[in-house]
């Protein structure tokens, strides 16, 4: 391991601030788009859909490839491909009107050049720094993340109003190419192969999954996330309507939402770098499932007239899902082979779609019979019992008590 990692994660951290600042903006500008000009459930929904299905059927196979290949030039070509793609859809942009399509194909484009990145980037970093600093340094990526949450939807709103979709578009490419730029810069190893062995597909694909099957406590974290995600995914994409529909509310205060789950998860990602947390990360993950669905809860029961409660309950929200990932992320690198790391992340992105999708086709029919608050209300009922729930389960116990160890 270079003993200059800290010099190494200060050019890729860099990079990727921009890269993401850039997607968010874009991303928000897309949604903020969408919720304008259709007022649809459905198709955000569908919309949501289109950005993670593509994550979901390559994930299977992308860690596979992500284990084998070089992980730095994957990373890159994967940004390389997102650039290019979101150009390409940028011209038909100006080519003819932006048609709801057109939105689709571009954020399925955008999903499937993020299912090689995020795996190749995740298993990199235990072979760039130090086990003891990876809660940081997971805190830190959040923190990355939560600036972009922050900054972008204000931005993204305003650009929405001054420009065309097309021009926006661009931003995301100049990101892409910034990102690229820095990871030209440092050099990131590669694991090293415990033999050498014909490359075969499905082998290895089993083995991803022998890893996280192996590992009892593992296998029952990744059976909650998937879970949750069944309850969490389609409320998340009512949330524009909520803000739109349930308050009344206009493009900035959608935007004004997103700033709050961004602020709240720069707070998580600084709550998140404190050293004695180490102890208590699969503690943290059942605690996030509680407080997660009590603000779905708490939203859900919110008169018309309160949407400051809302912000706030939200980024009350940002601050769990931050302590989630970074715990759960963290967990997965430590008990996981760096060799097989790419497999396990990617098998993880993946499988925890499933119930996603499962969950989003319903989003259109929950909020025209059941009701936009009420499916927040049922939502968050969901989550909060799991969390509680999950306490009980044995391996999971047996893993808080190997974590609070000396």
């Amino acid at each position: 391991m270079s003993s200059d990692w800290k010099k190494v994660f200060a050019i890729i951290f860099s990079g990727q601030l921009v890269s993401t600042l850039s997607s968010y903006v874009v991303g928000y500008a897309v949604i903020f788009w969408l919720s304008v000009e259709t007022r649809s459930a459905e198709v955000l929904a569908y919309a949501t859909i289109a950005s993670l299905l593509p994550q979901m059927v390559l994930g299977l196979f992308t860690g596979v490839f992500i284990d084998r290949w070089n992980r730095k030039r994957t990373m890159i070509f994967a940004d390389l491909f997102i650039a290019l793609c979101t150009l390409v859809l940028a011209s038909l942009f100006w080519i003819a009107e932006p048609k709801v399509f057109y939105v689709y194909l571009l954020l399925m484009i955008r999903s499937a050049g993020m299912a090689f990145h995020v795996p190749a980037m995740q298993a990199s970093v235990p072979l760039l720094a130090p086990q003891d600093k990876l809660m940081k340094i997971a805190g830190i990526n959040n923190m990355i993340h939560s600036v972009s949450t922050i900054a972008s939807p204000a931005l993204a709103a305003l650009l929405i109003s001054l420009f065309k979709l097309q021009w926006i578009l661009l931003i995301d490419v100049a990101g892409a190419v910034i990102a690229v730029a820095t990871l030209l810069m440092v050099h990131i190893p590669d694991p090293e192969k415990l033999e050498e062995v014909k490359p075969h597909l499905w082998r290895e694909l089993l083995e991803g999954f022998k890893e996280i099957y192996s590992k009892p406590g593992l296998l029952w974290l990744f059976i909650l996330a998937l879970t949750a995600m069944f309850f969490i995914m389609p409320v998340a994409a009512l949330f524009p309507l909520m803000t739109l529909e349930h308050f009344s509310g206009t493009t900035y205060m959608m935007s004004i939402v997103e700033i709050a789950w961004g602020i709240g998860m720069l707070i998580g990602g600084a709550i998140i770098g404190y050293k004695r947390l180490n102890n208590y990360k699969v503690v943290l993950i059942n605690l996030t499932y509680l407080a997660l669905g009590l603000t779905f809860v708490f939203s859900g029961i919110l008169p018309p007239t309160g949407f400051a409660w809302f912000a706030g309950v939200t980024a009350i929200g940002g601050i769990s899902m931050t302590l989630y990932s970074g715990s759960f992320t963290v967990i997965v690198q430590t008990m996981v082979e760096p060799a097989a790391l790419g497999r396990v992340f990617s098998l993880y992105g993946s499988i925890t779609l499933l119930p996603s999708m499962i969950g989003l086709l319903a989003t259109g029919f929950i909020a025209d019979s059941i009701g936009i608050a009420n499916a927040f209300i049922i939502s968050g009922t969901g989550i909060a019992l799991m969390g509680i729930s999950a306490f009980m389960i044995p391996p999971i116990r047996q893993m808080v008590r190997s974590e609070m160890k000396p």
